[in-house]
């Protein structure tokens, strides 16, 4: 069986709603994509081209995610390894060795090694990363739309002060983190 390294990074750690994903990503070495770099480092257009096509030209991607519930639940860091687990576990076909981007390696049955500034240094890390963003921010400007008000499309859910402000105005919604300090807080606020 040739080599398929996979490459595996998440969006969404830092922000007080929505989901955290995880993306997968076997590149296919015969069709290079040029401009792979950290998601972070890229505009909105260059981070929205490199992905359709990352899906187009990679050997396989894969999304994985952890909903509020899991992170109220598990904590953020364990629902991000559970949403990585997730990714790999979608991924077709089978790589058959795993680098993630960070400290940390979620649980798997195949040789798998954490790299610290993995997004900035690993292609097949990047263009995880890159899917991962485009993915979640696709889906917290859906929920800016079922949750008007809070500025969801903007901020992405990160606190912002605007976002902030506006869960002291409007309350915590059903897609707010509740074990996040600041939503805690305006739980506790709204009991009193």
């Amino acid at each position: 069986m040739s080599r398929r390294l996979c490459g595996v990074d998440e969006a969404g750690r830092g922000p007080l709603a929505g989901p955290v994903v995880a993306a997968a990503v076997i590149l296919d070495p015969a069709r290079p994509i040029d401009g792979l770099r950290d998601s972070k480092k890229l505009g909105e257009p260059r981070r929205e081209a490199l992905a359709a096509r990352i899906r187009k030209q990679a050997l396989g991607w894969a999304l994985g995610r952890a909903e509020v519930e899991e992170i109220d639940r598990l904590n953020i860091h364990h629902a991000t390894l559970l949403a990585m687990r997730r990714a790999v576990e979608a991924l077709k076909p089978r790589p058959t060795e795993v680098l993630v981007d960070g400290r940390f390696c979620p649980q798997l049955d195949l040789p798998t090694r954490a790299l610290v500034g993995g997004d900035g240094i690993e292609e097949s890390i990047s263009a995880a990363s890159i899917i991962a963003k485009v993915a979640r921010d696709h889906e917290m400007i859906h929920l800016d739309r079922e949750w008007p008000g809070y500025g969801f499309a903007r901020h992405k859910g990160y606190p912002t002060k605007a976002h902030l402000a506006a869960l002291e105005t409007l309350g915590v919604t059903p897609i707010h983190r509740r074990s996040f300090a600041p939503v805690r807080r305006r739980l506790e606020a709204a009991t009193r």
